[in-house]
């Protein structure tokens, strides 16, 4: 009978495995369809306000009232992106706590009997996790696979790459952090977590999904890219804050690491999201306390409270401490360049064989990490359990079943323990946990510490970059509390005095790897001081933090910027390169060709012009009546296929309509124009046209942007870089130097007076220079 349903089992895998496609034409079609036309998969997004007739036309419509109401709107979205961040973190915490406790519960119970078949068992429930996260990965969200970090970073930026904020990639990322994370990778959660925020934050956007029908029409209000950046901006900062229960520190994050362009409304919004975060994940493990979560504890949310440990350091453990600095600087900046070219590779040759070849990757992957962590541990003599004091809440060891401190692995006597298997054979929140606590002097021994340093360090590099969802905060932490609780028994050894924790260089350890990896510094901080509940610590974590910076950036990145450039997505960032003061803005478009359109084009004109160009904005000239070509404005791409799909504006007539007030008939809503989020949108092969159709002609007027953001040929490269990535602008003009100045602009122009007896509005330049006449 046992046999029959194993038979059956490995039947019905081959069957499973059969179907699987062997190239890329599993992933989804809002991935692939950007390659239609230009092959590339980024696309920039539009920041910058398009005030063309439409766009003025509606706000001239809009009223104080509708003002009032789209900015409670925006509030009571960051309010639902707040809950929906919170609870999805909870749902994740939950699930992976339970797969965790239910696989580490299983595992002890069969090696009380036999340590071969609790083997077996711990190697297929790992394996049957990270199959289920891999093959939702390869066959439902392409697009979910990575911390995606790196893409809400470059969205943020002003890039959009197609697929990452679509419904199926946070479904994608929900489920496949689960299975990646319960199934025991060298990968955490939390960079996931940020990702599954904003993807939150850009449904609420964008108005839900049209694809599966949750679109109710009370979600779609905003229809800019400039509104979506806010709100996915809020669902990163609660992403962090979920994960780690720090609101500060999410708010910290997203200012510092993912944010280019930011403002006080800004910063009160995302302080709110991650406020309301706070709240639902406390009620949350409030509610779990009575045992309604399953195995779900303490180790559900992430925080080591470290309050108990050391209370003050001494001078010459400052030097130490600064070791720990520099050693997680060499080590971030070593990780950031394995992980590059291990990742290169991986995407260059083994991941172009197919959605087959990603899953026996990730699943090879789970089968060496669950012997490592199952089979180093047996290698491991066991110590003899120290001497318990009596206000001690320190078990040693564990009971069978149980894991924590002091966990009995492979030993032959009751009262000793398996240093090894403490860190190795536990969850990753435990392990750290363990490494972090106090007044467990000599615990570990030097060889275990270095040992699990290796063989973490190297499964982290391997595992970073498979496709499931993979996050870096936890395994950078474990990586780094491991050499540093390293150095703290040194120092405990070398000074022998009673107030040093080895945990507390433990933390320092954490602290000095993401430094030296991500290359964060105040968000960082902060996230580490909320976590560990210890604000004494706070002077010494900023002085590893910036040691491992500044000995990370003499080598390469930061991880999340290389990776960005690995994908291909242009970020700029804070500061311009140095040769850029050199070149003149003439200079670094003199290389193209300037496609433009006349102000009324015919049909063929424009539907040749986008098929044999991959630009996204051209220029509209008018001829006057000197004949002398005078810019008037910008029309997008995107809005030129609206144009053409629509056919509502084409006319028989080459001559410009008449612009008269109330003359342009209202055709279209300004939302038609809107391009959903992270998708495509039109593209030249969905226009279909007659013979007839190109015959007629378009009047662009109403449609272009009178007023571009334009620059003289002269100006230096420097100054166009900081204008283009502060405003957030796609496109320039770079024009030669105006023959006249109509006027001069200053900082009191542009402070506005309201009359406390009416509604008129006047600027306060214009006040004080007719108070001046009056009194002349």
């Amino acid at each position: 009978m046992l046999s029959d349903h194993f038979q059956n089992g490995i039947e019905t895998a081959k069957l499973v495995w059969s179907r699987l496609p062997t190239s890329e034409e599993g992933e989804s079609e809002e991935v692939n369809s950007s390659k239609r036309s230009d092959g590339t998969s980024v696309e920039s997004l539009d920041y910058e306000v398009i005030e063309n007739y439409a766009y003025r036309e509606e706000q001239a419509q809009r009223g104080k009232l509708y003002v009032g109401y789209y900015v409670g709107v925006k509030w009571f979205f960051a309010l639902l992106i707040g809950i929906g961040t919170g609870l999805a973190a909870v749902f994740i915490n939950i699930a992976v706590e339970n797969f965790a406790g239910w696989k580490f519960a299983a595992t002890f119970a069969i090696i009380q009997k036999s340590y071969l078949a609790g083997f077996v068992v711990y190697i297929l429930i790992n394996l049957a996790l990270v199959f289920s996260s891999v093959f939702i990965i390869t066959q439902f969200a392409p697009a979910a696979a990575g911390s995606g970090i790196p893409e809400i970073k470059g969205y943020l930026n002003g890039v959009d790459t197609h697929g990452i904020l679509l419904f199926r990639t946070l479904i994608g990322k929900i489920f496949g952090s689960i299975g990646s994370v319960g199934g025991g990778l060298a990968l955490g959660k939390e960079g996931p977590l940020v990702h599954t925020g904003a993807c939150i934050a850009s449904l609420l956007g964008q108005g839900g999904s049209t694809k599966y029908h949750l679109s109710p029409r009370w979600l779609q209000v905003f229809k800019s890219d400039r509104d979506r950046r806010d709100l996915v901006t809020c669902g990163c900062a609660a992403g962090v804050a979920a994960a780690f229960r720090a609101p500060v520190g999410g708010v910290l994050f997203a200012l510092e690491e993912v944010t280019s362009w930011w403002r006080s409304q800004l910063m009160w919004r995302v302080f709110f999201t991650s406020a309301i975060v706070a709240v639902v994940v406390r009620t949350a493990m409030g509610w779990c306390k009575s045992g309604k979560c399953g195995h779900f504890g303490s180790g559900g949310f992430i925080i080591w409270d470290i309050s108990g440990g050391q209370d003050d350091y001494s001078f010459e453990e400052l030097f130490p401490m600064a070791i720990i600095g520099i050693i997680g600087g060499l080590l971030g900046a070593l990780f950031n360049q394995l992980t590059l070219y291990i990742t290169y590779w991986r995407r260059k040759s083994l991941h172009k064989r197919g959605n087959r070849v990603k899953i026996f990757e990730a699943c090879l992957i789970s089968v060496i990490t669950s012997v490592i962590s199952f089979g180093l541990p047996l290698l491991r003599k066991c110590s003899a359990c120290p001497e318990s004091e009596a206000n001690s809440d320190l078990e040693c060891p564990r009971p069978p079943g149980m894991y924590g401190n002091y966990v009995n692995f492979y030993c032959s006597k009751d009262n000793e323990y398996n240093d090894l298997a403490t860190i190795f054979f536990n969850t990753q929140d435990d392990a750290i946990r363990n490494l972090f606590s106090a007044k467990t002097f000599h615990e570990y021994s030097a060889q275990s510490l270095l040992t699990f340093l290796v063989m973490f360090y190297t499964l982290a590099v391997v595992t970073f970059g498979t496709a499931v969802p993979a996050g870096q905060f936890v395994p950078g932490i474990m990586i780094g509390s491991t050499y540093g609780r390293l150095v703290g028994m040194f120092v405990v050894t070398f000074y022998k005095k009673l107030n040093i924790e080895e945990g507390t260089y433990a933390l320092l350890g954490a602290a000095s790897f993401l430094g030296g990896s991500m290359r964060m510094t105040v968000s960082l901080c902060v996230i580490m001081v909320e976590i560990t509940n210890n604000l004494k610590l706070l002077p010494l974590i900023m002085l590893v933090l910036l040691i491992s910076k500044a000995v990370g950036d003499a080598f390469n990145e930061g991880l999340y910027e290389e990776q960005a450039h690995l994908r291909g997505i242009p970020l700029l960032e804070s500061r311009p390169k140095y040769h850029m003061r050199k070149m003149t803005a003439k200079e670094a478009c003199r290389r193209q060709k300037v496609v433009s359109f006349p102000r009324v084009v015919k049909v063929a004109n424009v539907f040749s012009v986008l098929r044999s160009n991959k630009h996204n904005g051209f220029p509209v000239v008018d001829h006057g009546r000197n004949g002398e070509a005078l810019v008037i404005g910008l029309i997008l791409r995107s809005h030129l296929l609206v144009l053409l799909q629509s056919k509502l504006d084409f006319q028989h007539s080459p001559l410009p309509c008449d612009q008269g007030v109330g003359s342009i008939p209202i055709r279209h809503n300004f939302s038609e124009f809107v391009k959903p989020a992270s998708s495509t949108g039109l593209s030249i092969e969905d226009i279909h046209l007659s013979q007839d159709d190109f015959e007629m002609y378009i009047d662009l007027t109403p449609f272009l942007n009178p007023s571009p953001y334009i620059v003289p040929e002269d100006m230096s490269l420097t100054k166009v870089y900081n204008l283009f990535r502060q405003l957030g602008l796609r496109h320039v003009f770079v024009v030669p130097r105006a023959p006249r100045v109509i006027g001069l602009i200053t900082r009191k122009d542009l402070l506005v007076e309201e009359d406390d007896d009416s509604a008129t509005v006047e600027l306060q330049s214009t006040s004080v220079r007719a108070q001046r006449s009056d009194k002349e």
